[in-house]
């Protein structure tokens, strides 16, 4: 399929399916007539990269997947470390807005019950 097809059928633009082949994040396709063309399997690769943008790695982090086991695996340990952070994080927030949907004061940060909870949010020291 040509570039323009690809793109169509992922949804990404063809300056970022270039982009990535620059970035040796894409595989370079090969080309008939001087035009691009890209194998069925490329689309697939298309979406898992923009599932890893989804779930925050960087393109650094991206191309750690295509390095030798033990280096990919060091930044997997790392982002998975970030993510959790990032749950307990959304977690903490989904509590406040939660409580600031029930809470009748004028300023949430008054309430007793949202200063207990913030508390807990605190890290042990």
């Amino acid at each position: 399929m040509t570039i323009g097809q690809l793109a169509a059928t992922t949804g990404v633009p063809a300056s970022a399916i270039r982009f990535w082949e620059r970035h040796g994040l894409l595989p370079t396709p090969e080309r008939q007539s001087g035009q691009r063309r890209y194998p069925p399997e490329a689309a697939e690769r298309i979406m898992l990269l923009r599932k890893f943008q989804q779930a925050g790695l960087s393109l650094a982090e991206i191309a750690e997947f295509q390095q030798e086991r033990p280096r990919r695996q060091a930044m997997i340990r790392s982002k998975l470390v970030e993510i959790e952070q990032r749950m307990v994080d959304l977690d903490h927030a989904h509590q406040l807005l939660l409580h600031a949907l029930q809470c009748g004061r004028k300023d949430i940060v008054s309430c007793p019950t949202f200063r207990e909870q913030m508390a807990t949010w605190r890290p042990s020291a």
